[in-house]
């Protein structure tokens, strides 16, 4: 899998408490990697990183990346060869409560982990995670490319725009040099769900929560249409562009999108029946209802294009909704109703789909 490149490597996630993290973590100890990783706190109950018993699997920190002494001192001592950098803000509707907080972590953190990285004297390749959000949403049917207008009409997007600024510039005034020993690039991808989130204002998460507890969801905007992907969607683009970084120091200063297959997207209220179907839900006016109560602003449409990703890295999407759907449904069913070994579990999923990705003949797995 991606060339073996990660086996006996060094890598730092930063994030890697949080669901997107702990996915990539483990995926990572897979391919033999040694993981390390840096964040402020477990983001949320349950947890995902406690769940699957990741702290005593890798090299756990707590440290703020708003911080940069905290941000130096993780990459000085563990002199990676690879950095995910994940750790960020990542919730719309936090983002209207606490602005601040939401640049700090996304802005100022991502700007800490770059400066680190300029301090370095050894060889890294790092991946900059930011998301979908960053481009300037105007509802439009085709996919953003990596080089539409960057922006957003809420903090959240805007705060992933500014991150996607300082990257660019960050690359043009002191990674471009033919002597750098840094190469960098962007992953940008929205939409995830998988098993383990637990964050607030999130659609699966509220499901998940209800069913659990016998209780009708609160759907309040059930024809927003989404590109839904399934967490290993994306990480395996942020692998594979990473991958691709150590060997190809042309791609470096590049963005890169990764998203789902065009046929993925789907309402809110699609989603929802087809996750109900494997609750086992007689009717589907079991499971949820609409309120059509929306707080805050959200975009209602929002896709990428991937070209750009199939070109440079051959990477391509992996599974198909009905796949996606049945991975989600399993992992909650099963955490809930039969109280599983969950880091047996995630590993098999993992598996799981490295199986799907290889019989399909995608590149990554070579």
């Amino acid at each position: 899998m991606f060339g073996d490149i990660y086996r006996g490597k060094k890598v730092l996630v930063t994030g890697h408490t949080g669901f997107k993290g702990t996915w990539l973590a483990m995926w990572l100890l897979r391919l033999g990697a040694r993981v390390a990783g840096l964040s402020d706190c477990i983001p949320t109950q349950p947890s995902i990183f406690e769940e699957t018993g990741l702290e005593g699997r890798i090299e756990h920190h707590f440290g703020d990346v708003r911080d940069l002494d905290t941000v130096k001192n993780a990459i000085a001592s563990f002199q990676p060869d690879f950095v995910f950098h994940l750790a960020a803000q990542p919730i719309v509707s936090v983002s209207y409560a606490e602005p601040v907080d939401t640049i700090t972590t996304n802005v100022i953190g991502t700007t800490n982990v770059l400066e680190a990285l300029r301090l370095l004297d050894h060889e890294c390749v790092a991946v900059m995670i930011t998301s979908d959000k960053c481009y300037e949403n105007v509802e439009w049917l085709w996919g953003y490319r990596e080089t539409d207008h960057i922006g957003g009409r809420d903090v959240y997007s805007g705060s992933k725009g500014a991150a996607e600024v300082i990257i660019h510039a960050y690359y043009w005034s002191f990674f471009r040099a033919p002597d750098c020993k840094v190469r960098l690039a962007s992953g940008r991808a929205g939409n995830v769900i998988g098993g383990g989130d637990w964050a607030k204002d999130r659609i699966v998460v509220d499901c998940m929560r209800n069913w659990s507890e016998g209780k009708k969801v609160e759907i309040r905007s059930p024809q927003a249409t989404r590109p839904w992907q399934h967490v290993l969607e994306p990480l395996s683009g942020y692998l594979t562009l990473g991958a691709a970084l150590s060997r190809n120091p042309a791609l470096s200063g590049e963005a890169f999108n990764f998203g789902p297959r065009a046929e993925q997207s789907r309402t809110v209220l699609e989603l929802l029946g087809d996750l109900s179907r494997h609750w086992h839900f007689a009717s589907p006016d079991q499971a949820y209802e609409v309120t059509g109560n929306i707080p805050f602003h959200e975009a209602g449409l929002l896709k990428l294009n991937c070209d750009k990703a199939l070109f440079h890295l051959r990477w391509e999407a992996n599974l198909d909704y009905a796949n996606c759907v049945r991975l989600v449904s399993e992992w909650y069913y099963r955490y809930y109703r039969e109280q599983a070994d969950m880091h047996a579990l995630t590993m098999a999923q993992i598996g799981e789909y490295e199986e799907q990705a290889a019989a399909r003949g995608l590149a990554w797995t070579r």
